[in-house]
C-alpha cells in the first residue's frame, strides 16, 4: 500500500462558483499569505513596549468611560427623565411631587431610610449594569494592536499588489 502526500495539490476553486453570479473567487493561497503576514506582524509589535504602552493605556481608558457612562450618565438621567416626563415637563410639578416625598424620608426611622438608600443604591447599580453590558457589546475594544496592524496590512497589499487576486469593480 502506498500513500502519497498531496501537500502540494491546491484545489481548484471555479473562476464562477454556481449561483455566484460574476463575482471573482478569492484563491486560498493569496487568503493564506494575507492572514499568515498579518500574524506574523502582530507577533513582532507585540514585543514592542511602546506598543504595549498605549495598549494597555487603552485598555484602561475603554473600562473607565464604559464605566462612568453606564454607571454615571444612565443613572442619573433615569432618575431625572422619568419623573420629568411624569410631571408633564413641568419643573414645578415635578418639584411640588418630590418635597413631600423627600420630608418624609427626613421624618422616617432610621431603618426606614437605611432601607430606602439601600433600595436606590440597587436600583442605580442594576440599571449601571444593565447598560454596561450592552455598552461593552455595542462598542467593542479597539486595540492598538489591531490598528497598526490594519496600517501595516493597507502597505503590504499596496507592495504586493501584483501578487493579489484582482478584485471586479
Amino acid at each position: 500500500m502506498t500513500t502519497e502526500t498531496q501537500v502540494d495539490q491546491i484545489p481548484e476553486v471555479p473562476e464562477h462558483p454556481p449561483g455566484a453570479g460574476k463575482s471573482h473567487a478569492v484563491h486560498a493561497p493569496e487568503v493564506a499569505a494575507y492572514w499568515a503576514e498579518r500574524r506574523h506582524y502582530l507577533e513582532r509589535i507585540r514585543r514592542v513596549p511602546e506598543i504595549r504602552q498605549r495598549y494597555w493605556r487603552a485598555i484602561g481608558v475603554y473600562l473607565l468611560r464604559r464605566i462612568l457612562w453606564s454607571f454615571g450618565f444612565f443613572p442619573v438621567f433615569l432618575a431625572f427623565w422619568i419623573p420629568f416626563v411624569l410631571s408633564s415637563f413641568n419643573p414645578v410639578v415635578m418639584a411640588s411631587d418630590l418635597i413631600p416625598l423627600l420630608e418624609s424620608f427626613v421624618n422616617a426611622n432610621p431603618e426606614v431610610q437605611a432601607t430606602t438608600i439601600s433600595t436606590l443604591a440597587i436600583a442605580w447599580g442594576s440599571v449601571g449594569f444593565f447598560f454596561l453590558v450592552f455598552d461593552f457589546v455595542l462598542t467593542p475594544f479597539k486595540s492598538p494592536y489591531q490598528y497598526e496592524a490594519d496600517v501595516y496590512m493597507r502597505s503590504w497589499e499596496q507592495l504586493n499588489h501584483d501578487q493579489l487576486p484582482k478584485l471586479p469593480q
